[in-house]
C-alpha cells in the first residue's frame, strides 16, 4: 500500500513512522510511505499556506490554491509510475465516525492520500477532492497530522504481514463486533492475582470458549451498545442473563 500525506508540518511523522510496526511494514515493502510539505506549492517567498478568513473571524483558514496544486502533482506522479489513484481522506469534525467498518475499508485500497489542516481549519473548496471525510470523535485537535496517525495506524495493522502472527488482528476489539478478552503473560500467579486456570489448561476449545464469553461479558460491562449490532445465540444470551443475576 502506498500512503501519503500531505501538510504544513511533515516531519510530526517521522517518529510515529520509523517506529514499531510502522517500520517493519516500511521494511518488508508492504507500506510505502511518503510525507509531502504543502510548502513546496506555494509561490510567495514567505511559503504561506494560510489567510484571514472572509467574512472575519478568529483563527487563520488553510488556503485552497496549494492543496489544489500538490493533489494535481501527487496524481501525475502517479500515472507517470502507473501507480493507482489515490483515494483523498481528510480529517473533520463532521466526517464519518472513524471506526471498524471504516478501517477494515480503507485497508482495501492500494493506495491513500491525507489531506491535513491545520490552524481555524481548510478552504472549504479544497474538500471537493475528497473521497472521504473522517472524524476521529466529538472533539477538536490541533492538527489533521495527529487524527491522521491514528487512521494510519489502524489501516496498517490490517495489511498482511505487518502483525507478527497470522491472525493477530482477527482477535483484536471490534473485529467481531465486540471488546477483546482479557490477555496474561507470566508469571501465572502475582501478588496475589492468579492467571485463571482455564489459560493454563492447554484445553483449546475451553480456552476459545472462556476467551469468546469473556468478551461478551466486557463488553457487556463497557460497551453494551455494541451488542445491538452483534449476532447472539441462545446460549450468548443466557449467558449474558446470568451475570445480570449475580
Amino acid at each position: 500500500m502506498i500512503i501519503e500525506t500531505l501538510s504544513t508540518f511533515p516531519h510530526m511523522y517521522d517518529s510515529v513512522m520509523g517506529t514499531s510496526m510502522m517500520r517493519i511494514a516500511q521494511e518488508k515493502g508492504i507500506l510505502d510511505f511518503r510525507a509531502h510539505d504543502l510548502r513546496d506549492w506555494t509561490h510567495d517567498r514567505h511559503r504561506t499556506t494560510d489567510d484571514d478568513p472572509y467574512g472575519g473571524g478568529n483563527g487563520l483558514v488553510m488556503k485552497c490554491e496549494p492543496i489544489f496544486e500538490a493533489y494535481d502533482d501527487i496524481v501525475k506522479q502517479s500515472m507517470a509510475a502507473s501507480l493507482p489513484q489515490p483515494t483523498v481522506i481528510f480529517l473533520s469534525p463532521c466526517g464519518r465516525q472513524f471506526d471498524e467498518a471504516c478501517v477494515q475499508e480503507l485497508a482495501t485500497y492500494e493506495h491513500l492520500l491525507f489531506i491535513c489542516g491545520h490552524y481555524e481549519g481548510i478552504d472549504e473548496r479544497a474538500y471537493s477532492l475528497a473521497d472521504y471525510v473522517l472524524s476521529l470523535g466529538d472533539y477538536v485537535l490541533t492538527s489533521g497530522e495527529l487524527a491522521s496517525m491514528v487512521v494510519i495506524d489502524a489501516v496498517v495493522r490490517k495489511l498482511d504481514g505487518v502483525l507478527g502472527a497470522v491472525d493477530g488482528a482477527e482477535s483484536e476489539s471490534f473485529v467481531n463486533g465486540l471488546l477483546e478478552y482479557p490477555q496474561y503473560t507470566r508469571p501465572a500467579s502475582y501478588r496475589g492475582m492468579d492467571v485463571p486456570d482455564v489459560l493454563l489448561s492447554g484445553n483449546h476449545a475451553h480456552i476459545d470458549r472462556w476467551r469468546y464469553e469473556q468478551s461478551l461479558a466486557r463488553t457487556a460491562q463497557f460497551r453494551p451498545d455494541l451488542l445491538a449490532g452483534v449476532e447472539l445465540s441462545a446460549n450468548d444470551r443466557d449467558f449474558l442473563q446470568s451475570l445480570t443475576d449475580l
